[in-house]
């Protein structure tokens, strides 16, 4: 089990996610409410994970990956793209579910997530992989995928400073 590998298979699943609502008839707000509630349950509960379980490590042996200079840099960057998810996942409330402007938040989120999913694959991903051993990826996957197991019904969502978290845990 290796994090990277997991952190990789939720970000699928958030794509997925984000494409079957897509597939629904805007008219049939139950349908849509339920699948978005459940993504925005997901999408914090991924977030947390990773910044409870898979940040602190990239930031004591990261060395720093695509644009990014260094691992702080990475972690900075996500912390930050995460407080921008939930933002965004938070302005969804504001519409009425199946509405055009619903609709239109909803795509604000998916940019905003999806964005993020692409600088952490080129980045953070890469860079955890190049400097961290297979059973240090075992060990971070363990944890990654019980702490999902035992949130299963969802986290409370809190955006973070960035440099604060870095301090934390350098």
């Amino acid at each position: 089990m290796d994090i990277t590998r997991l952190i990789l298979d939720d970000h699928h699943a958030q794509r997925h996610r984000f494409a079957l609502l897509e597939q629904v008839e805007p008219s049939d707000s139950k349908t849509l409410a339920a699948l978005w509630d459940r993504l925005a349950a997901f999408l914090e509960l991924h977030a947390l994970a990773e910044e409870k379980i898979f940040y602190p490590e990239l930031l004591k042996i990261g060395k720093g990956a695509g644009d990014k200079r260094n691992a702080a840099a990475e972690t900075h960057d996500a912390i930050s793209d995460h407080n921008d998810i939930r933002d965004a996942v938070t302005k969804v409330a504001d519409h009425q579910v199946g509405t055009d402007s619903w609709f239109a938040a909803i795509t604000a989120a998916n940019k905003a997530n999806s964005n993020h999913m692409g600088e952490e694959e080129r980045e953070s991903l890469a860079d955890f992989r190049r400097h961290a051993s297979l059973q240090k990826r075992h060990e971070l996957g363990m944890a990654f995928v019980t702490f999902e197991a035992q949130n299963y019904q969802g986290v409370k969502s809190k955006d973070k400073d960035p440099e604060a978290y870095i301090q934390k845990h350098k």
